[in-house]
Formats: C-alpha cells, structure tokens, sequence
C-alpha cells in the first residue's frame, strides 16, 4: 500500500499545474497561495507534529503568524462491548511563517506548544510543552503565464523535515491513542506536492503529501502516512480589503506504528474529512478560520473516534 500512495504522489508531480498572481502594490493579499489545510499530522490526534491544518495561508503570500487548533477525539479500549469511551483534547498555539528565499522557492516554519487533556479510567492527565518543529521548503515546478491562457496552472513540489524537539512520553505510547505526545522523538522527513487551477475568481487547489518516520531512541516509530486534500475556492478584492471562503475534502491514511521492531497491532487507520474555512484581509493583516468534520473513519481498529478540529489565525504580511 505504501508503494502505491509514493507512486500516486510522483504521477501527480508530473501532472499539468496553476499559476501564482502577480503582486500588487495597493492589496498586499493579492499575491495570495493557497494551500491546503491539511499536510501533516501523526496518527490519531496529530498531537506529535504540530497538527495537520497547513502550512500557509490563504491569502498571504509570505508572512509570519500565530494560530491555535483544537482537536477532539474518544478512546476506548474495546475489550467490552459496554467498554468506556475517554474524551481526548489536543490544544496546540503555533507560530508559523513563509518566507521566500528566492523567485521560484519558499520555506514553510511551524513551531508549535502543545497543552493536552484527556479523561482515563483513573482521573484526568494534562501534558503540555513545545513540540516538534517543523521546516518545508517548495519549489515551483511549473506554471502558466495569467495573460497566455483561459486557465491558469501552477505545480509546486518540495520537501522537509521535522526534528524531535518535543519531548516523548513511552508509557503514553502504550495506551489506545499512542499520539498522546508533545513530540514524537524521532527525525521524520516529508515529501509533498500541490496543484492548483484557476479561472479568475474562482479556483481549485489539490495536495498530496507523504510523510516518512523513523525510529526514536525509546525504539517506537510511528507509522508512515499518506495526506490528501482539495479545497474549491474563491477570492473577492476591493480596494485593501480580501475575502477567501474555501469548501472541500481532505483524507490521512496511518500506516502501523513499531515497537522494538514489532509491528503495534491495530495501530494504522484512515479517515475522510468534509472542510469549511474562511479567511478575511485588510491592509497587511489577515484573519482565518476552518473547519474539519469527518465523514468516514476508520483509527486504531475503531478504537480511536475523531468528532472534529478548528484552528484560528492572525498573520502579518511580509
């Protein structure tokens, strides 16, 4: 299976692609990128790598920022059928940025704190400090000139890494949510790429992006996972004033988490996700909301449920 997600990403890479606008000195929004919400994220809870809600903005093109998720999840251990289900909130505050080094490549920075909250069968356990950080960088591969065609098209491909700045807890790595972390501990590596079509206003933006985890020094490993995402959307500009609402779906397929090389049994899964955001801009500040409700899920053998996620943000534009 892992084969066929890395085969599907580069048949993507080498698909047609969507252009960026030009910049404009009087809406410092006009130069916007949108990317997906969703790019990464750590099985059942997202908690170990900063969250899957993105790496950029909709609106700014480069800029630096803060923004908070939340994320909401039951757990059961399932031994019973009248087993009991555990309320699991995964909170985290991130500054994040996109700053261009250069024409055709930008460099994505989170850097998340998280503060966790679960119930258990013995009371209520808390964790909270920084998380890992993460670094991606995008190339554009390929786009269209915006006066040369009815359609316009940009591809961008990249690549990144995730240091295991935040701290992991083995003995939460044992209970039913093993994401139940500030950190994963370990080096993981990404790959990514992003197509996006536009006819004026209007425009559609797919993500597929593939992450590699490696072992920590407790000897656990993630598993690898498989990102999906496509966001229809549309951009009304009057004078310094912007306006994205954004509809779609995004997906994350979880392959099986290790243990001192031992596969960890009813570790992977999958889930679907229906998406809602907006995001509003005036002058060089910007403001944004999302939504994410599954659809379809399948996590940890049906032991893990995902009930939703919403993140807000306030960027400053470069």
């Amino acid at each position: 299976m892992k084969k066929i997600f890395f085969l599907f990403i580069v048949t993507f890479q080498l698909a047609n692609a969507t252009e960026k606008d030009s910049l404009s000195m009087i809406n410092p929004f006009k130069n916007h990128y949108v990317f997906p919400e969703k790019i990464m994220c750590d099985a059942c809870g997202c908690s170990a790598s900063g969250g899957s809600m993105g790496f950029a903005s909709m609106l700014n093109s480069n800029f630096v920022g803060i923004r908070y998720f939340n994320q909401h999840y039951k757990s059961s251990d399932g031994l019973y059928s009248n087993s009991a289900w555990y309320n699991e909130s995964f909170n985290t505050v991130q500054v994040w940025a996109r700053i261009p080094v250069y024409k055709n490549f930008q460099i994505s920075a989170l850097v998340p704190y998280h503060f966790h909250n679960r119930e258990t069968a013995t009371g209520n356990q808390d964790i909270k400090g920084l998380g890992d950080i993460t670094v991606l960088g995008m190339y554009r591969l390929y786009q269209t000139h915006k006066d040369s065609t009815f359609l316009v098209h940009t591809l961008q491909v990249g690549g990144g890494i995730k240091a295991p700045t935040g701290k992991f807890d083995q003995a939460n790595a044992g209970n039913v949510n093993p994401s139940f972390q500030v950190g994963t501990g370990s080096w993981d590596y990404l790959l990514a790429t992003e197509y996006i079509i536009k006819r004026k206003k209007f425009g559609f933006n797919t993500m597929l992006n593939y992450v590699f985890k490696t072992e920590n020094e407790k000897k656990y490993r993630f598993g690898n996972q498989f990102n999906y995402s496509s966001t229809f959307f549309y951009l009304y500009e009057k004078n310094k004033f912007s306006l994205a609402p954004q509809l779609g779906f995004a997906g994350e397929v979880y392959g099986s988490n290790y243990q001192y090389s031992e596969i960890v049994r009813k570790s992977s899964g999958d889930i679907f996700f229906g998406k809602l955001g907006v995001e509003v801009g005036k002058n060089k500040f910007s403001m944004g909301a999302n939504v994410m409700l599954p659809i379809n899920q399948n996590l940890a053998n049906n032991r893990v449920e995902a009930n939703y996620r919403w993140s807000v943000n306030l960027n400053y534009s470069l």
